[in-house]
């Protein structure tokens, strides 16, 4: 049986095309790239969010006050990204991991379903587990290391402040 899926809506298309895209490659880089990645888009928010936190904090008067506030800000702008990664990637799995798939043939209002075929549905199980859960794994445990770095932010805020 042929797949009557269009191709940009078959999961093992979009699986692929997530992965080569731009931003969502990151998730997949080596370990050492991916910490760059986070570590510099960290530093943009916080640069961005210095204006907010001179306002908050004076950095002449109180410049631990004011590095941890701009810190605290480039965290939370960095949860952003992290979760529009993490919303990408958990997409793509949910819909290789389907055992049926929702499709449009021309538009919005035809939608149909299609039933895959038990050989492709445990190939796509495969790459859930292999190549999608450990990206997934990893996003998560970054969306965790940043709220323990806010935690940790907000905590010296208060023993400083």
């Amino acid at each position: 049986m042929t797949c009557p899926v269009p191709k940009d809506q078959q999961p093992l298309n979009e699986y692929i095309e997530l992965k080569e895209a731009f931003f969502y490659r990151w998730a997949k880089l080596e370990r050492s790239q991916y910490l760059r990645v986070l570590l510099f888009m960290w530093l943009g928010f916080t640069v961005v969010f210095a204006p907010v936190a001179m306002s908050i904090e004076s950095p002449s008067r109180h410049l631990w006050q004011f590095i941890c506030v701009a810190s605290i800000g480039g965290a939370v702008g960095l949860i952003l990204p992290v979760l529009l990664l993490l919303s990408g990637w958990s997409h793509v799995k949910q819909r290789l991991d389907s055992a049926k798939i929702f499709y449009e043939e021309s538009g919005w209002y035809d939608g149909q379903t299609w039933e895959k075929p038990e050989a492709d549905l445990a190939k796509d199980r495969l790459l859930v587990t292999y190549e999608i859960k450990p990206v997934m794994t990893r996003l998560q445990k970054t969306l965790l290391g940043i709220i323990g770095f806010l935690a940790l932010g907000l905590g010296s805020l208060k023993i400083f402040g």
